[in-house]
């Protein structure tokens, strides 16, 4: 099986995970692991030109991982998980997309740095 893209969890995104009940991480941990080996709209969508988001289904939750992808390694594709949180409403709402696009700019801004 081959992997698509690597995955990385942000402090925000990890301690989402940790505070949810265990059933309910490893079905989104599974998830993406799935979502790792194949294209599927319904387990990782692209929202905007730069944040994209895991979906799962579980229990009548619908949860959501934003995360982006970082391709400044030739070798090895990222994909970075920004924040988690359950999704009420049909649409994402902008202020968490909003909060992804600020950890994605500081992300890459601290990158840059440390690479001088």
């Amino acid at each position: 099986m081959i992997i698509i893209f690597d995955i990385i969890f942000l402090e925000e995104a990890f301690n989402f995970l940790k505070e949810l009940n265990a059933k309910h991480s490893e079905k989104i941990i599974y998830n993406i692991k799935k979502s790792q080996t194949k294209n599927d709209p319904e387990l990782f969508k692209k929202l905007t030109d730069n944040i994209w988001e895991f979906r799962t289904l579980y229990q009548g939750n619908q949860y959501r991982l934003l995360a982006f992808w970082d391709k400044t390694n030739s070798k090895n594709t990222l994909v970075i998980s920004t924040h988690g949180f359950i999704k009420k409403r049909s649409k994402v709402p902008d202020n968490e997309i909003e909060r992804a696009e600020k950890i994605r700019f500081n992300y890459f801004k601290e990158k840059n740095q440390n690479q001088i």
